[in-house]
C-alpha cells in the first residue's frame, strides 16, 4: 500500500499493532484534529505523512490553513 495517500483502518492497526476498533478511534481523532483547519477528511483514511508526523515525528509540524 506505500504510495498511496490514504492509510486505511488495517494498515494503521497493523502498524501500530493495535486493534481495529482502536486505530478507527485514533483515525477520527487525527480526522477531527485535521477537520479543524480546514482540511477535507475521508472517514476510516488517514492522510499517510500526516500519520507519520503524528506518530514518528518525521517531519516538523507546519502551519495548516486556519491556524
Amino acid at each position: 500500500m506505500v504510495g498511496q495517500i490514504f492509510m486505511r483502518v488495517d494498515e494503521v492497526a497493523a502498524e501500530l499493532g493495535v486493534s481495529k476498533p482502536y486505530a478507527y478511534k485514533l483515525i477520527k481523532k487525527m480526522n477531527e484534529e485535521l477537520a479543524q483547519t480546514g482540511c477535507i477528511t475521508i472517514a476510516g483514511r488517514i492522510d499517510r505523512k500526516f500519520f507519520h508526523e503524528k506518530f514518528y515525528g518525521t517531519r516538523t509540524e507546519t502551519v495548516r490553513k486556519g491556524e
